[in-house]
């Protein structure tokens, strides 16, 4: 579904990542950790075409999105719910849904948005109201299903459970396992490295730019140097 090979960009005169190589198969959920700035979201906004590479490439289903712009890259299949929710504050949870919905001329949106109420009824019950009036973990449900809006064939999650209660991490997690079920390919980057690897089927770790682990979900959480620096045992 998705490749990264030799992937290498900066900020300025700043390497931020180093030949990141890295894939997703259709059908997985594969967890990206690592510590705060080694690169994680601008790993995720290069995918999407947010942040340029300086070398490297990028492919999605075997086509090269190097010199897609963001909106085109949506249009062939990838959507982006970004760290921080960023949703439209001042419209409304049915709007923000819509916008997610905006390169799509078909039918069948009303029917996805009713699929997203299904899957996060507060939204429902909560579609009139202004995004800014929603809880930290509701505006967090709703930048998802606002990806969702799209049909992506591959989610990009950043930091989804980011100061998130207990309950609703929980939550959002279940949601990742319903939508491989439905399947739904999703890379997700999350700081609460037990929940992501118990519910990931792959891993890949991310220290300084540099990809420095990898394996399945259950391999990495038996791994001693991950136990040690991500999960605190």
């Amino acid at each position: 579904m998705l490749r990264v090979e030799g992937l290498c960009t900066a900020y300025g005169r700043v390497s931020v990542l180093k030949d990141v190589t890295l894939e997703v198969h259709a059908g997985e959920i594969v967890a990206l950790l690592g510590a705060n700035g080694a690169g994680k979201t601008t790993l995720m906004h290069t995918i999407s075409g947010l942040h340029s590479q300086l070398s490297g490439s990028v492919w999605l289903e075997g086509a090269k999105l190097d010199a897609m712009s963001p909106h085109r890259r949506v249009g062939m299949g990838l959507g982006h719910a970004p760290e921080g929710r960023q949703v439209f504050k001042p419209l409304s949870v049915a709007d923000n849904l819509r916008l997610g919905a905006y390169r799509r001329k078909d039918a069948e949106i009303s029917a996805d948005t009713d699929m997203v109420y299904a899957m996060f009824p507060v939204l429902g019950e909560m579609r009139r109201r202004v995004a800014s009036d929603l809880s930290g973990g509701q505006q967090q449900m709703l930048a998802i299903g606002r990806a969702l809006m799209s049909r992506p064939k591959l989610l990009l999650l950043d930091e989804p459970s980011l100061g998130l209660a207990p309950l609703l991490i929980d939550q959002i997690f279940e949601v990742l396992v319903r939508l491989r079920a439905q399947g739904v390919t999703i890379l997700v980057v999350e700081q609460n490295a037990a929940a992501a690897l118990t519910v990931a089927d792959r891993g890949y770790v991310l220290e300084t730019g540099r990809i420095v682990h990898s394996g399945t979900g259950r391999a990495l959480l038996a791994d001693p140097a991950v136990r040690n620096a991500y999960l605190g045992v």
